[in-house]
C-alpha cells in the first residue's frame, strides 16, 4: 500500500513539474532590442522598429523601445524647403461633421467654433526614429507625419506634459499611435502639401 502511495505521489509530482516546464516553453521571450538579440522571423516586427519601417507590418506597433532623453526633430537637407503646409482633418464627434484645414508649417490655426488652437511644427514625409532623433528617410511621402501641439484656451492639451511635439501620421493604420484624444474633437493628418 505504501509503495502504491509513493508511486502515486511521485507520478503526480512529475506531471506537475512537466506541466510547469511546458508553460515556461510557451511563454515568448521578452524583446529588449538590445545588441546581440536574435532576429525575429520574417513577418514579425523587429525590436525598436517604428511604424512604417522595415520589419513592421501595416497596423503593427511592435515592441518599440523609446530611448530616454529629449527627442530632437532633424529635417534633412533633402526635405528642407520642399513642403509648405499640411492638411488636417478635424472631426466634431458630437455633430459627426468633418472639415479640412490647410495650415502652413511652423504656424497655427484656431479651429472655428471651438476653443482649440493647433500649432503645426515640422512635416516629415518619410518619418523615421533613429535613437533620440525624429527625421525623414527621404523627401517622398512614404510615411508622412507632422508634429503638432493643441491648446484648449491657454492650456496645452496635446502632447502630454513634458513632451514638445505630438505626432500625427497620414496612414490610417497608424492613426492610433499616440493619437490626439479629446471628448469632442478628433484631429488626423490628411496629407502634406509640397511647394510649387
Amino acid at each position: 500500500m505504501k509503495k502504491k502511495m509513493i508511486v502515486l505521489v511521485c507520478s503526480l509530482s512529475l506531471m506537475l513539474a512537466m506541466g510547469a516546464c511546458k508553460k515556461k516553453e510557451e511563454q515568448p521571450a521578452p524583446q529588449t532590442g538590445m545588441p546581440g538579440q536574435q532576429q525575429m522571423p520574417a513577418g514579425h516586427p523587429q525590436p525598436g522598429a517604428m511604424p512604417g519601417q522595415p520589419g513592421m507590418q501595416p497596423g503593427q506597433q511592435g515592441n518599440v523601445i523609446i530611448p530616454k532623453g529629449e527627442m530632437k526633430v532633424v529635417v534633412p537637407p533633402a526635405v528642407q524647403g520642399k513642403w509648405k503646409a499640411v492638411v488636417l482633418e478635424v472631426e466634431n464627434k458630437q455633430t459627426k461633421k468633418t472639415a479640412d484645414y490647410t495650415i502652413a508649417l511652423n504656424s497655427d490655426l484656431k479651429i472655428p467654433n471651438s476653443n482649440l488652437k493647433v500649432e503645426v511644427g515640422e512635416f516629415l514625409p518619410d518619418f523615421r526614429m533613429q535613437g533620440l532623433e525624429l527625421t525623414s528617410a527621404s523627401d517622398q511621402p512614404n510615411n508622412p507625419a507632422v508634429g503638432i501641439r493643441v491648446y484648449e484656451g491657454d492650456k496645452q492639451i496635446f502632447p502630454a506634459e513634458g513632451k514638445k511635439w505630438g505626432w500625427l501620421y497620414e496612414k490610417p493604420e497608424l492613426h492610433k499611435i499616440h493619437p490626439f484624444e479629446h471628448t469632442q474633437y478628433g484631429i488626423v493628418l490628411k496629407k502634406g502639401v509640397k511647394k510649387g
